[in-house]
């Protein structure tokens, strides 16, 4: 008789809260998750603020620092569906604690570096090692396992996340930058890092089945799966799977292009590029701020409209409007700030990540179980695509003079990936009990 009281009371927290007035406990796993990208987005923060004050110390060429954070974003995309199959095999909390102090330790080692190999060690190989088991595949997994309702909202919740880290982070760390030097930066960044680990050990829990309860909005109660051996294999069979589909290749496709012009483009190249035009860095970086704020705002909205539209009309209008305010980006730089770069700054926040909730929607209607693994790897590819640019962008700035060009070829790109996620078929494919339509 306990037993049965003790299912029933189970049973009616797990339904999202209809019989019961408790919050369900997957929504404080959702505020561990969101707390722990917010400590870990400083490192997503620096690249940007360090590519004027590495080049006048050391004397490197802004191609030579794009490299090493190309090689950061590269290796960010690459790690995240190995590291969704490593959380399948060790849990999610073992994976990102190590991730957090990996990408402490690398940021930390930058202070005493003099060479432009160290750069592409601790920045680009270590905390891209790292920053890539902290990817969107972290919150994917954490989504799938814990929700079963309101999906695309968490999703949107969770990719905002960032944004927060980088709205805290980014004008303390251009402050410290410009007022004491880049080491104290790199420094905080580390902390900030490792202040999140005790947090994530005590606190987050792999799958609902740990504590007794089904995931929320679920109407049977889903047992833990047993540790999935061949992490990699699993990955990279995922992968050869997916690869067949031509769903896959427009995901990828179009998610290369969204990483492209904000990762590799805005978030890498912006502050210098407003420097060019006289702008002060402190300025700039709070420009990007302020881009973090409306992130949230249009990530959680993108979440909301996901869960009641079509997620591929969706995509091809965010794309479609970011590749417009990009052709006009040029005419807004400036040595101070006016309303017309503000409104760019706003409207570029609002469609900022917007993308992710429909592209992870897409991913589980097609791939069902496997899609925290297959966006993991459409993440590689939105990583890989940044990566491109923020190498190039650097590049074209050493070789022409400014980043004209690269903006007006951002915003092609992205009249492109608009195109391409129309023709994306709607096919849903059965996946046994975890797929899902969106």
């Amino acid at each position: 008789m306990k037993t049965e009281d003790s299912e029933v009371a189970v049973g009616r927290e797990a339904t999202g809260g209809e019989t019961s007035r408790r919050v369900h406990r997957a929504w404080f796993v959702a505020v561990v998750t969101f707390v722990t990208i917010v400590g870990a987005a400083a490192f997503r923060s620096l690249p940007g603020l360090l590519i004027d004050p590495l080049h006048q110390e050391f004397g490197w060429s802004r191609g030579t620092i794009g490299a090493a954070v190309s090689l950061n974003l590269a290796l960010y995309g690459l790690t995240a569906p190995f590291a969704a199959a490593l959380m399948d095999r060790f849990g999610i909390r073992r994976v990102v604690a190590v991730a957090l102090t990996v990408i402490a330790v690398g940021a930390g080692a930058t202070v005493w570096m003099d060479s432009a190999w160290q750069l592409l060690l601790c920045w680009g190989l270590l905390v891209g090692l790292g920053s890539g088991s902290m990817a969107l595949a972290f919150a994917a997994t954490v989504t799938d396992r814990w929700f079963t309702a309101r999906r695309g909202l968490v999703t949107g919740i969770l990719t905002a996340a960032s944004a927060s880290g980088q709205l805290i982070f980014l004008p303390v760390l251009s402050w410290i930058v410009e007022t004491h030097d880049w080491r104290p930066a790199a420094v905080t960044v580390a902390l900030a890092a490792l202040a999140v680990v005790p947090f994530v050990w005590l606190l987050l829990r792999d799958h609902p089945a740990d504590v007794g309860l089904k995931p929320y909005g679920a109407t049977e109660f889903v047992p833990k799966p047993p540790p999935a051996k061949g992490a990699a294999r699993r990955a990279v069979t995922v992968l050869a799977t997916a690869s067949r589909t031509g769903t896959f290749w427009l995901l990828a496709g179009t998610f290369a292009i969204c990483g492209a012009s904000t990762n590799g483009l805005i978030q890498t190249h912006f502050v210098p590029a407003a420097h060019d035009h006289g702008m002060p860095i402190t300025a700039a970086a709070s420009l990007l701020a302020v881009i973090g704020v409306f992130d949230v705002v249009g990530t959680i909205a993108s979440g909301w409209f996901t869960d009641r539209f079509e997620p591929r009309r969706l995509l091809a209008v965010y794309y479609a409007l970011r590749g417009i305010s990009l052709l006009f980006l040029p005419m807004l730089l400036a040595p101070s700030v006016h309303p017309p770069m503000l409104f760019f700054i706003v409207f570029y926040g609002l469609d900022w990540v917007a993308t992710v909730p429909p592209t992870v929607a897409l991913c589980r209607e097609q791939f069902g179980d496997d899609s925290a693994i297959v966006f993991g790897w459409v993440l590689a590819s939105h990583q890989l695509g940044a990566a491109v640019v923020a190498f190039l962008g650097g590049l074209a700035r050493d070789v022409f003079g400014s980043y004209d060009l690269v903006w007006y070829a951002s915003g092609a790109l992205c009249a492109a990936a608009a195109l391409m996620a129309l023709v994306i078929r709607r096919r849903p494919v059965a996946s046994g009990a975890g797929a899902a339509v969106a």
